[in-house]
């Protein structure tokens, strides 16, 4: 997906052997004003496709994988089965790389989130996007406290893991675009409540309309901003944070998950 979704970080990322897969389609379930994505109606799930993400992350020798969606509310699952399908099939074959999953809000289902975190990621990645009071014109479909759920789920289920797994634990991400028409006391809030819901990394960028059809860019963050705001979430206690223009979701994601990686056992 990072080249079809002409990220422009995509050169940086691929020669630190990182790569993002867009799985269950290319067509979304959800209308997000934010998105590029189409909506419509989404195509069969593909049964290949776990292979397929597999021998292609084998193939380019990735040491960090990321695999995100499509939103598919039509799957009674959302989709979360065909999540730990892949993550499986990739961790047979790179059983030395980390694996990031970067989901839908599953509707809130925690069956469906326990369901795609069984097939053993690292990271769990799922983005809230923007201050609770843009929503519904930014993302009618969803619900910022149901994202903060989702999170707060993860980081309970990564603690059961860890037991069980004898250390191994759960890593939970979340990202922010600014310019939507966000406050930067909004803006704080939603620091705030992700550590409330314990997401241990966060990314935040600068939001780039799609086309003129889309939410409209409110304002454009000068970049020492963004270096304001990244030491505002650090001071709230994230492990790791990266801010910036150009910043994406899975942007240098192995880095960032390196400076995570020490702390939790």
């Amino acid at each position: 997906v990072c080249s079809s979704a002409q990220c422009p970080n995509q050169a940086e990322c691929f020669a630190r052997r990182t790569a993002t897969f867009l799985i269950l389609g290319d067509h979304c379930t959800r209308r997000c004003r934010f998105c590029a994505v189409p909506d419509g109606e989404p195509l069969a799930v593909d049964d290949a496709e776990a292979d397929a993400v597999a021998e292609a992350a084998e193939t380019l020798g990735l040491r960090h994988v990321v695999i995100t969606s499509v939103t598919r509310d039509d799957l009674p699952d959302g989709g979360a089965g065909h999540f730990a399908r892949v993550t499986s099939a990739v961790r047979q074959r790179l059983p030395k790389s980390t694996i990031e999953i970067l989901i839908p809000d599953f509707q809130g289902d925690e069956q469906a989130l326990a369901t795609a975190l069984a097939g053993g990621c690292d990271i769990l990645n799922h983005n809230v996007e923007t201050a609770e009071r843009l929503y519904p014109t930014v993302r009618p479909q969803a619900d910022y406290r149901r994202s903060l759920a989702v999170l707060d789920t993860a980081r309970r289920l990564g603690e059961q893991r860890r037991a069980d797994d004898s250390g191994k634990g759960l890593y939970t991400k979340s990202g922010l675009m600014l310019g939507l028409g966000e406050t930067r006391d909004e803006l704080l809030e939603v620091f705030s409540d992700l550590r409330a819901a314990g997401c241990d990394i966060l990314t935040i960028g600068q939001y780039l309309a799609p086309s003129t059809s889309h939410h409209p860019v409110v304002r454009f963050v000068p970049p020492e901003e963004f270096d304001e705001i990244r030491d505002q979430a650090l001071e709230l206690g994230f492990a790791a944070v990266a801010a910036g223009p150009f910043v994406r979701s899975s942007y240098n994601a192995e880095d960032v998950f390196k400076a995570r990686k020490t702390e939790v056992q």
